[in-house]
Order: C-alpha cells, then sequence, then structure tokens
C-alpha cells in the first residue's frame, strides 16, 4: 500500500481544529496567584507567558509574548510538599510561579510551533524532548477582529492570538486512525520491537514514605507518566497517578507529608478518602508539628460522607472534569489507583488502544505474574512511526 502524503505534510493546525485557547497567567504572579487562577478557572492546566514590554506613544504594549511553561495544581502540591515548605505553606505562596516551572538545561520542555509546521515535525520535538507544544490557533476574520479589540482584556490571547496545546495523545489518535500503513511493525510486540523501558521507571515500595516519593510524583508529570507502587516481590499493587492527583486541592500535600505510599493510594482513590485516614493525616500533622498544613487542610477540606464513586469515563479521568469531595475547588470523578499494565507479548497497536482507551500516555509492562519489567509510553512508540516514515518518505 503507497503512503499517503498527508502522512508527510499533514498540518499540525489540524490537529488543533475545535481545541480551546490556553488560559494563562504571567510569569510575574506568584505562586497563590496561580493557584487562585486554577480554582477560580476551573483549568487543569495553564500556561505561563513571559512579555518583553515596550512603551509607544505613552501607552504600554506587548511587543512579544512567549510560553515559558505549563503549571497545574499537582505543581503547587508538590512544591508544597518540599521539606522547606511544610512548615510555612502561606509563605511558600508568596514565592513567584517560576519556582515551578520544570527547567532543562539541555532540551526545552515548551515548544512553539507554527499551524502550518508538519506532524513530523512535532514528532522530532517530542523525540527531542518537549513535552508541550505551543500551536496558534486559526481564527477567521471576524473572529481575530475581535481578539484585537479585546486583547487587554482576555487571558486567553497573546501576540494578538489565540494557543493551545498539541499532546503527544493527539499525534498516537492520529498515527492510529492511519495504522494501515503501519500494518507491519503495529502488528509486533513490544517485545520485538524493543520499546519497553526497563531502566526510567518511577518506582516505590508500599510501605515507603510518600514524602520519600515526592521527587518521582514530580518527574512524573514531566515524564507524562506515573509511579508504581511494589510489593515485596516487585509486583504492581497500584500506582500513584500524576493526573488523580491533579484533581486534588493543595491540602493534599498533608497527606503526602503524614502518610505512606500505600496509604497515598488508598487516599487518592476514586478521588476521595475515609474518615479514618483524614482523620490519621490530622493527627500525624499534630504528632509533626505542621500546624501550617493542618489549617491549610481544616480550611479547603470539605469532607462529604457520601458513598465513594469511580468512574471510567476517559474524559473524567485525564482531568477535564472537576473533584467531587474537595471543598471550593469542585468535583472532578477519577479513575482508580489500579496501575494500567500489558505484557511484552503485547502488540503495538494494542497497546496504544489501551492507553488511548485510559487516556494516559504510558502502559506498564509486567510479567505474568505481574512482576514489573518496564514501562512502554507515547515517546517511545513514536520512535517507531518516526523510523517508518523516514524510510518511506
Amino acid at each position: 500500500m503507497s503512503q499517503p502524503r498527508s502522512l508527510f505534510s499533514h498540518e499540525v493546525a489540524d490537529l488543533c481544529l475545535g481545541k480551546p485557547p490556553l488560559k494563562s497567567v504571567s510569569i510575574a504572579a506568584t505562586v497563590g496567584e496561580a493557584l487562585s487562577a486554577l480554582k477560580a478557572l476551573g483549568e487543569t492546566f495553564l500556561s505561563v507567558w513571559s512579555c518583553n514590554h515596550a512603551e509607544k506613544n505613552d501607552v504600554i504594549v506587548a511587543e512579544e509574548c512567549r510560553c515559558v511553561g505549563k503549571i497545574c495544581m499537582l505543581d503547587v502540591i508538590v512544591y508544597l510538599g518540599r521539606e522547606e515548605n511544610l512548615s510555612s505553606p502561606a509563605k511558600a505562596l508568596e514565592a513567584p510561579v517560576e519556582v515551578l516551572i520544570r527547567r532543562s538545561p539541555a532540551i526545552c520542555l515548551v515548544s512553539h510551533l507554527e499551524p502550518h509546521a508538519s506532524l513530523v515535525e512535532a514528532m522530532d520535538l517530542i523525540l527531542e524532548g518537549a513535552q508541550n507544544l505551543v500551536i496558534p490557533l486559526q481564527r477567521n476574520a471576524g473572529s481575530r477582529k475581535k481578539l484585537l479589540h479585546s486583547n487587554s482584556l482576555n487571558p486567553t490571547t497573546h501576540n494578538d492570538r489565540e494557543y493551545c496545546w498539541l499532546t503527544q495523545e493527539d499525534i498516537v489518535r492520529y498515527l492510529l486512525n492511519s495504522i494501515g500503513y503501519f500494518s507491519h511493525v503495529s502488528n509486533n510486540s513490544i517485545s520485538d520491537l524493543q520499546i519497553i523501558d526497563s531502566k526510567n521507571m518511577l518506582a516505590v515500595r508500599y510501605d515507603d514514605p510518600a514524602l520519600a516519593a515526592l521527587p518521582l510524583i514530580a518527574e512524573s508529570l514531566v515524564q507524562q507518566t506515573s509511579v508504581a507502587i511494589l510489593d515485596g516481590e516487585n509486583k504492581v499493587m497500584g500506582e500513584i497517578s500524576p493526573y488523580t492527583l491533579n484533581t486534588f486541592h493543595e491540602s493534599v500535600a498533608a497527606a503526602i507529608a503524614t502518610l505512606s505510599a500505600w496509604e497515598l493510594m488508598a487516599y487518592i482513590d476514586c478521588g476521595g478518602p475515609s474518615d479514618d485516614l483524614v482523620q490519621l493525616v490530622k493527627d500525624r500533622l499534630q504528632e509533626k508539628k505542621y500546624e501550617g498544613l493542618l489549617e491549610l487542610m481544616e480550611e479547603d477540606f470539605t469532607f462529604s460522607s457520601s458513598s465513594s464513586i469511580c468512574s471510567t469515563s476517559s474524559d473524567e479521568e485525564f482531568g477535564q472534569g472537576r473533584s467531587w469531595r474537595l471543598g471550593g475547588y469542585s468535583a472532578r470523578l477519577v479513575r482508580r489507583a489500579e496501575a494500567i499494565v500489558c505484557y511484552p507479548c503485547s502488540s503495538l497497536v494494542a497497546v496504544m488502544v489501551q492507553a488511548l482507551c485510559h487516556r494516559v500516555s504510558y502502559v506498564w509492562v509486567v510479567e505474568e505474574d505481574r512482576t514489573l519489567s518496564g514501562i512502554v509510553t507515547f515517546a517511545s512508540m513514536f520512535k517507531v512511526f518516526r523510523e517508518r516514515l523516514r524510510f518511506m518518505a
């Protein structure tokens, strides 16, 4: 079967059709202001923008704005969970939002692409390490005129344009729709394709302190994976998902500071903890004299006596809704903490479908006895398709 030209020339703008514009916060904001914006706007993620301003005719105008980061509730939670912030979370919220932005000297975690850029260009940036691709949304003349008129008030507008994220999931969905052109590799096992990563897995033992897992939780957000919970025989018991944690209030930092990894997994399972776990966290906060976290928990957490509700809706799982148990912010149903697994003999296309159905960008690889042997990510799948595109070009 001949390769369609669209696989090489497909523009990223086509994958952005129907996407909502990014909501943003300025690099000059504080962590507390960013936290308030996340709650007020009801957003899962906010883009962080840095703008160079100039004065023209006594009017301050933006010469150029660039997206320099992407933040979410979990970034705030991880920040508050650091040892130096545990005793005074209120003071920590006064720090500049820049402390939440992950930076790497070797790679550009946020990259801008023009709408006419090709899908192949987007894949290459991701393979080079970019985690977030920022694409200008194309609007008609009438919409653009409206944007120009409301530029000073519209938090979604920069450089007189609106932008969206292009995600790994967007690209994988497109590749899956074109899977017939890759049938000779897509039906191969992930083991034969050598895309199982057995070295860069993020995992902790069930009895490890959750606080010790905090750096791994932060890294899992960057890698767009998760933290596996293992028993004494290296078998997968569950996971701590950054997407699930992201549905909670910042007060969940109190649970991270006091619970074990297994207890934390139970705390966030199905979107809310039991009365006993809530009281356990409060008791341990008092023992550790973390009055600031206790106050934060009392202020933010309005416990519901409702029975536990779990959802398998993909949109809800991936953080598009709101949390149902936590006071003030909202209410989102989230999936259970059970890990999503496959086997070395699983085919590439089967793992793609499995990940997309669960709205995650990874799948744990286990042996028949559930012993963890590796992880497969969207990024590793890209390598297979990118090599094939290079061969077919």
